[in-house]
Order: structure tokens, then C-alpha cells, then sequence
């Protein structure tokens, strides 16, 4: 497994890549480093996204679930929604405004889980936040 450093809203999490979701975390080591914005979910509960509107990773589902536990990151290959990114901080049912979908479980938060409650109450009241993907 490899590790992933997260930098988002002032906070450092350390990510380990997912042995069941191998295309999804090979087509995702190719977009590294990545940067982009965070935001708070609307359908999905306790959550932060990265839309990605129509990009294409290249993907189908794999590992995929619609239940992430705190620390948990899917990626939404599409396509009845947007292209996403969806981080889980507490708890979250991943939705859309067509209804419940499922997200490859392809990273999982190893270090400063403690930290991503914070971060996702920042997004809600503060608004968008920078975050990167590096590899460590």
C-alpha cells in the first residue's frame, strides 16, 4: 500500500491506498500531485467533496459502497452524477439529487483522522478549502 500526504484547511492527514481498488488507485497516482478545492457535501451528510464535473478517470466501479466510515475516501467514476471525491468525517450516506450512489473506496485515512471533524465543520462554515494529494 501506498501512502498519499492530505493538506487541507491548515490540517495534514496521511492516507494509505486501498488494495481492493487497484485501477482506481493507479489512475489516481497518475493525477498526483493533485490539487483542488474541498467543500462540504449536500445530500451526503457528515462529508466533504471535490467536484469534478465530467473529467474522466478512466475507472469503473470497484470497492465501491455507499456507506463510508470516518476517514474513508471514494472516488464517483460517474455517471449519473458529477465526477467526485467524497472524504466521510462522521456520518455519511453518499447521495446526490438523483438519490443514493456508490464511490470506490480507494484511500483511507491512517493518520490525523482526529483532525477531519474539524476540517469538515471548517468547510461548512468557512466555505471551500485548498486541498492537495502528494505522494509520500
Amino acid at each position: 500500500m501506498a501512502r498519499i500526504l492530505i493538506t487541507a484547511g491548515g490540517f495534514r492527514f496521511v492516507a494509505e491506498t486501498h488494495p481492493d481498488a487497484p485501477l482506481t488507485v493507479a489512475a489516481f497516482e497518475k493525477l498526483l500531485p493533485y490539487r483542488q478545492k474541498l467543500i462540504h457535501v449536500r445530500w451526503s451528510g457528515e462529508g466533504c467533496w471535490i467536484p469534478m464535473g465530467d473529467f474522466k478517470l478512466g475507472v469503473d466501479f470497484e470497492n465501491h459502497t455507499s456507506h463510508p466510515s470516518v476517514g474513508d475516501v471514494l472516488f464517483y467514476p460517474g455517471p449519473y452524477s458529477e465526477t467526485e471525491i467524497i472524504m466521510a468525517y462522521g456520518a455519511c450516506s453518499f447521495s446526490s439529487k438523483l438519490g443514493q450512489l456508490a464511490g470506490n473506496h480507494f484511500l483511507t485515512i491512517v493518520e490525523g483522522k482526529e483532525n477531519l471533524r474539524a476540517l469538515g465543520v471548517k468547510c461548512l462554515w468557512e466555505g471551500a478549502q485548498e486541498i492537495s494529494f502528494e505522494a509520500m
